[in-house]
């Protein structure tokens, strides 16, 4: 008999570091999920905080491992992305890192606001404050720098943003200019719509800040949307944007930040070989390359990472509701929820994610189709990266239970988290996993399933 355990482990290198099999039922991080389920029911989303705080200290560890074997000048500062999960455990668990953040958007600041006052950062932390602003946003980040926020740095996405502080903010203060980056030529438009233009960076800084005493600037900021792979096209735009600060650094003595953006990719299927320590190298050692050829000091580095940061430690759970037999060749397994309202991402971007079964890892297995509660159409799943086949145990008789792995960055906003879902679908209820300092483990309920009360007065009933 052809197990489900039998096919995962001649398919892939298992068990691995997050995975692995127990009595017939699957541990991820070492949390039996099934002692999750039958706490807490399906569907459910969970969050394994230990998970945000390993991947930042392992970002840590790359970057300063490539700084000291190049003997590189600069330092290295972590950022997190707010907008890949605003959740409070999900802040509270990332800045116990000694971490700085960065926003995208108005409401980032009143939730900066909240942080400070409950002690999780301080006037000295780095708020690096990126997108193109209305004037609210521009109001609330000046309020930021009249109060003492002094690390606090607007990074300038257009022209005429700067007029704005320069008018309203009363102390010193520090500026960022973003690069509009050339897109991977497969893209639909050839240069990124955020940002300022190359050519037009050395004016904007000769004309506004240079002779002004209360405005410097500090940091060039440089995204990439395809993300830091080692691809030809990623070497080089970095490589342009380098030159790029080199030529600014001669006129303006006080920048002396980098900032490389985010963009480091998270295991999305079992076979991920991505090498962080070898990138966090190469980075390094290309930016003290080209700054040694035009006698330039090494910069500081800044990342800032989302989703490398969070996706790995989110999870959803579901249940198979019922097997479909359609056109006498599709078997459906039907789950306790949808695709389009809870990962967002499969449907609208063909995201791929771990999937695995969660029990019933001693049965035979079979060629099956996901399918989603919502009567559209596309409220399905049906392939893996690595292959154009789902499997999952045949458990005939037995409930079967399965997870989507890796799911932390983004789901929740993407799908209107609390808000209205496609079909009226609920946003499944939501569990935290923690450790104890004995290392044992600890879960609680973060909120409940949505109820139709909640849907009914935010439509107007």
């Amino acid at each position: 008999m052809n197990k489900y355990i039998d096919l995962i482990q001649q398919t892939f290198d298992f068990p691995t570091k997050e995975f692995h099999v127990e009595h017939n039922q699957l541990h991820f991080n070492g949390v039996n999920l099934m002692e999750i389920i039958e706490t807490y029911g399906t569907p459910l989303k969970l969050t394994y905080l230990p998970k945000i705080s390993e991947n930042i200290q392992n970002a840590k560890t790359y970057f300063g491992n490539a700084i000291q074997q190049h003997n590189y000048k600069g330092n290295y500062t972590y950022c997190y992305c707010t907008k890949s999960s605003h959740f409070s455990f999900v802040l509270d668990e990332a800045l116990k890192n000694d971490i700085h953040i960065e926003t995208s958007s108005t409401f980032d600041i009143p939730l900066v606001r909240s942080l400070f006052e409950k002690g999780k950062i301080t006037k000295e932390t780095y708020i690096v404050c990126n997108g193109f602003k209305r004037q609210l946003y521009k109001q609330y980040i000046t309020e930021l720098l009249n109060d003492g926020f002094v690390n606090c740095i607007p990074v300038l996405d257009n022209l005429s943003e700067i007029d704005y502080y320069l008018e309203h903010v009363k102390v010193p203060f520090q500026v960022g200019i973003r690069i509009a980056a050339d897109e991977e030529p497969k893209f639909g438009f050839y240069t990124s719509r955020l940002g300022v233009r190359y050519n037009d960076i050395i004016k904007l800084y000769e004309e506004k800040i240079k002779d002004n005493p209360n405005v410097s600037l500090k940091m060039l900021h440089f995204f990439i949307n395809s993300g830091i792979r080692d691809t030809a096209y990623y070497w080089s735009e970095l490589t342009r944007f380098i030159q790029k600060y080199v030529d600014l650094k001669k006129i303006a003595p006080s920048l002396d930040t980098m900032d490389i953006g985010g963009g480091w990719p998270i295991k999305t299927n079992v076979f991920f070989d991505y090498d962080y320590q070898y990138m966090a190298e190469q980075i390094v050692k290309n930016i003290k390359w080209m700054c040694a050829k035009n006698h330039t000091d090494e910069p500081n580095i800044f990342t800032e990472f989302g989703s490398y940061t969070v996706g790995e430690s989110g999870a959803v759970m579901y249940s198979v509701l019922e097997e479909k037999l359609q056109n006498d060749k599709e078997l459906w397994y039907m789950i306790d929820g949808s695709f389009i309202t809870q990962l967002p991402d499969s449907w609208g971007l063909n995201q791929k994610y771990i999937m695995l079964a969660v029990n019933n890892w001693d049965e035979e297995y079979h060629n099956i189709n996901l399918g989603g509660l919502t009567c559209d159409s596309m409220d399905y799943y049906n392939s893996e990266a690595h292959q154009f086949n789902i499997y999952l145990p045949k458990g005939e008789g037995k409930k079967q239970y399965l997870g989507f792995f890796h799911t932390g960055a983004y789901q929740e906003s993407l799908g209107g988290y609390g808000g209205i879902q496609h079909c009226l679908i609920p946003a499944p209820k939501h569990v935290i996993i923690d450790r104890d300092t004995d290392g044992s483990i600890k879960h609680w309920l973060f909120a409940p399933e949505q109820s139709s009360d909640s849907m009914l007065k935010t439509l107007g009933y």
